[in-house]
């Protein structure tokens, strides 16, 4: 009997796929390869990259130095950023705000 995967599993698993394919299953991406995956899997927010200053501020908020490679721990702190951002946004409840932090 085949497992049913949960979409928050699916997700998850599809972050880990996309980060894999983009570093050509290596255990970094490089800024040009960020940049083609996020414009293919985060669309809404691939305007923030397309130029050397968003892409350096979102760098800097990943904890990416200068020259640096982005490690999948890396793209985890963008990804826990955008999920609280998101649920401000998208969340009915506008009283409601998404204390989630990662330490």
């Amino acid at each position: 009997m085949a497992t049913k995967y949960s979409d928050l599993e699916l997700a998850i698993n599809t972050l880990v796929t996309e980060f894999h394919k983009a570093s050509d299953n290596g255990p970094t991406i490089n800024t040009t390869q960020f940049q083609t995956m996020i414009s293919k899997q985060m669309p809404a927010f691939a305007k923030t990259v397309e130029n050397e200053d968003g892409l350096a501020q979102v760098l800097q908020q990943m904890g990416v130095q200068s020259g640096q490679n982005i490690s999948f721990d890396n793209l985890w702190t963008l990804i826990n950023k955008q999920a609280m951002e998101l649920f401000g946004t998208m969340h009915k409840d506008k009283n409601v705000k998404c204390t989630c932090l990662l330490q």
